[in-house]
């Protein structure tokens, strides 16, 4: 059951938290795994285990808000690898902060990484998709795109975006056999999270009581998010596209 086999995925942010645990467990389902990241050397790490456990891996280091860097890394796992089956959009980046306390800078980096990164990667990944008639495209949004979050404003407006981008997408692609939907994971303990933390005594108040707030009353991992991925990425998958899918405990329901 969701055999990847032979299959070639790229993980955006594959090098460390969720990116990481989607990684490393697409690679426990037999697939080649591409971690595509800045951070080339925690990338590199990460792709070390992948290869320890007996798996394909290759660390490329990656800006996904630069169309010629994502071109570059596209160009390389094609050479390495010969095909792309599999996109993970799933690098991100935002701190927590009252729009009103913002700046234009800030709007801008949300913005190119969240959404941009995401135009990115499927303008170049989809091309060679549509040439095979198969692909698997799965984003990795948020639920502050579903139904807002407090001081992430423009981050959700950023995710809100790519689902909108990714149901248009999924139309566009399925005479393709290619299939696109979206993952929204709930508040889940990364690096990222522990640096939002860290900055702000409001996103430490905010995200520290969240296991009181979440129905099933803890937040969510890596592993977690990785699980529905794999599923997603499966041929058990290949009728579902379009959707948008929440891995949250049940903190939203809709």
């Amino acid at each position: 059951m969701f055999e990847l086999t032979g299959k070639t995925a790229i993980v955006t942010g594959g090098a460390r938290g969720i990116g990481k645990g989607i990684s490393m467990t697409l690679a426990k389902q037999g697939a080649n795994v591409v971690i595509a990241d800045l951070l080339v050397d925690q990338a590199e790490e990460t792709a070390a285990e992948i290869r320890k456990s007996g798996a394909k891996a290759l660390a490329v280091q990656t800006d996904i808000a630069d169309l010629a860097s994502v071109k570059a890394m596209v160009e390389k796992v094609n050479s390495e690898f010969g095909k792309i089956d599999i996109l993970i959009n799933n690098a991100g980046w935002d701190r927590m902060k009252p729009f009103m306390k913002t700046t234009p800078d800030f709007w801008d980096k949300v913005i190119n990484i969240n959404f941009k990164g995401v135009l990115n990667t499927v303008y170049v990944v989809a091309e060679g998709m549509i040439a095979q008639n198969s692909g698997r495209i799965i984003n990795i949004a948020s639920d502050a795109a579903r139904v807002g979050s407090m001081g992430e404003s423009v981050y959700s407006g950023a995710k809100g975006a790519v689902l909108s981008f990714s149901k248009t997408l999924a139309r566009e692609l399925a005479r393709n056999s290619i299939t696109v939907n979206v993952l929204c994971p709930g508040p889940t303990p990364t690096p990222l999270l522990d640096d939002m933390k860290a900055e702000d005594s409001f996103a430490d108040k905010v995200l520290s009581s969240m296991d009181k707030i979440i129905p099933l009353k803890r937040m969510g991992t890596p592993d977690d998010i990785a699980a529905a991925v794999v599923f997603l990425s499966s041929e058990e998958a290949g009728f579902i596209t379009g959707q948008v899918l929440s891995v949250s405990g049940g903190l939203t329901m809709c």
